[in-house]
């Protein structure tokens, strides 16, 4: 199939999630609203767990997508640590199965296949790599604490310097979680990130 099938039969399976809870979404009806038979649907997931997979591994790849973005705009460390924070709360707002993923808390109405790989036996390297290991909560933290060392620590920048802004990254992408489970007053997440990072003085 082509990529654009692919993510045509996700939109169709994610919007069909908006309507109804995952135990009553018929692959039957996915491949109708892509524009497909079913028996391509199965081809290309293998089964309705294969889509829940690759459904919960789009979304996780939208929001570290939505990271590296957060990191890539203008401004010090700190408006971009608060930025990423005020990105995540909305983003998780908007997305259950991002808040999902987040949080550890998956609703009656979502899928929420096991994090563990599965035994997989697709031609389908998509699939192959949503038949993988999905990230945890504790797993974004780390990708962002990561990506903050390889995008906005200087390169000649010390340990103690890049610590400090792993550090922040981290303090920032755990405000927002506590955020997205229960919504910050006036200024929001932005204020409590700034302020915080202010008091650790990043960026």
């Amino acid at each position: 199939m082509m990529p654009s099938a692919r993510e045509s039969l996700l939109d169709a399976a994610f919007a069909a999630l908006a309507r109804r809870s995952w135990s009553t979404v018929r692959m039957v009806d996915v491949a109708a609203a892509a524009g497909v038979s079913r028996q391509t649907l199965y081809n290309e997931f293998g089964s309705k767990d294969g889509l829940a997979r690759a459904l919960v591994r789009r979304e996780a790849d939208g929001y570290l997508a939505g990271v590296e973005r957060a990191f890539a705009r203008e401004g010090d460390i700190g408006e971009r640590l608060a930025g990423l924070a005020e990105w995540t709360v909305a983003h998780a707002r908007d997305n259950p199965l991002v808040r999902a993923m987040l949080t550890g808390c998956w609703s009656e109405r979502l899928p929420s296949p096991p994090l563990r790989a599965v035994l997989s036996a697709t031609a389908v390297p998509a699939q192959r790599r949503a038949d993988g290991p999905l990230p945890s909560p504790g797993d974004f933290v780390a990708h962002v604490r990561e990506r903050s060392l390889a995008v906005l620590v200087p390169a000649k920048a010390g340990k103690g310097e890049a610590d400090e802004v792993a550090r922040g990254a981290e303090l920032a992408v755990r405000l927002a979680l506590s955020c997205v489970a229960a919504p910050a007053g006036e200024g929001g997440v932005r204020d409590l990130v700034t302020g915080a990072l202010e008091r650790r003085a990043v960026g």
